[in-house]
């Protein structure tokens, strides 16, 4: 079937003498499409060098600017920006935020929460220890406090971003829990319990290295307080701990004596959850 016998037959099926753009082009004429700067489209076919009007549906025949249907948009974004005109290129976030108005929020780094991180209780959070890429995250957290478990001196660029932030550093030395000589002591989890139940410092972050043994010891003893049973506690243990797991820590949890904790609460700033105290 020729060109010419196609046409005729679009012509006949609606029973106009409009024709559809694309069965307009022949293979002797190319085919232009520029933005214009109102954001529309124009579209000129060129014919042995002279440029051909476009005929299409409606009113609009005969003109080389006829507007195509309008575009839908995308989330908003107007015509302009989904084809900028050369002249007016710039960078694609400096461009986005001059024509949409979003806020700037939108291109701020993306939160990093520090490894083994969740939440223990309201305002009350536990991770493995937070690095220079997760402090933005902890800032948005609101952290008023950090607990940590750590042995070692504090590094020299987390106590400037506390410092710089107004955050407070409660540190309990405690060596993990190793067979056969190495044992968490009591009195030292006694005193970070006692931290944890003080409102005053709250929200707060507890941490030692990965988050997984001492922190979850110190979790442990307060899960305890908070009426949990000791399958849930052990689930809980297991799931931040695995896959390294230690017996000795399960032990200690099971076997803390929680007199301890008791003449070093301020029962005034308890927290509003319940507890044992």
């Amino acid at each position: 079937m020729t060109k010419r016998q196609q046409l005729e037959m679009d012509r006949g099926q609606d029973g106009s003498d409009s024709v559809h753009p694309l069965h307009n082009v022949s293979s002797d004429r190319s085919l232009t499409v520029y933005p214009r700067g109102d954001g529309q489209l124009v579209v000129e076919t060129e014919t042995l060098g002279h440029l051909t009007p476009r005929r299409t549906h409606g009113t609009d025949e005969g003109r080389t600017d006829a507007k195509l249907p309008d575009r839908p948009s995308v989330h908003g974004l107007s015509p302009d920006l989904l084809v900028p005109q050369p002249a007016t290129l710039e960078p694609l976030d400096q461009h986005i935020r001059s024509h949409t108005g979003y806020p700037d929020i939108i291109y701020q780094a993306t939160l990093i929460p520090p490894a083994n991180f969740a939440m223990v209780a309201p305002f009350v959070y536990r991770s493995s220890f937070p690095l220079k890429k997760n402090f933005p995250f902890l800032l948005k957290l609101g952290i008023k406090s950090i607990l940590t478990l750590i042995l070692e001196d504090y590094p020299v660029q987390n106590v400037k971003f506390l410092r710089e932030n107004g955050i407070r550093l409660f540190q309990f030395g405690v060596p993990g829990n190793k067979e056969p000589f190495v044992d968490i002591p009591q009195d030292m989890i006694a005193a970070a319990l006692a931290t944890l139940l003080d409102r005053r410092n709250h929200p707060i972050l507890i941490h030692c290295n990965k988050g997984k043994h001492r922190t979850g010891c110190l979790v442990g003893c307060l899960r305890r307080l908070q009426h949990w049973s000791l399958t849930a506690i052990f689930e809980e243990y297991r799931t931040f701990s695995a896959p390294k797991s230690r017996h000795m820590d399960q032990q200690f949890i099971e076997l803390f004596n929680m007199a301890h904790v008791g003449p070093l609460i301020d029962t005034n700033h308890l927290p509003p959850w319940p507890t044992l105290l």
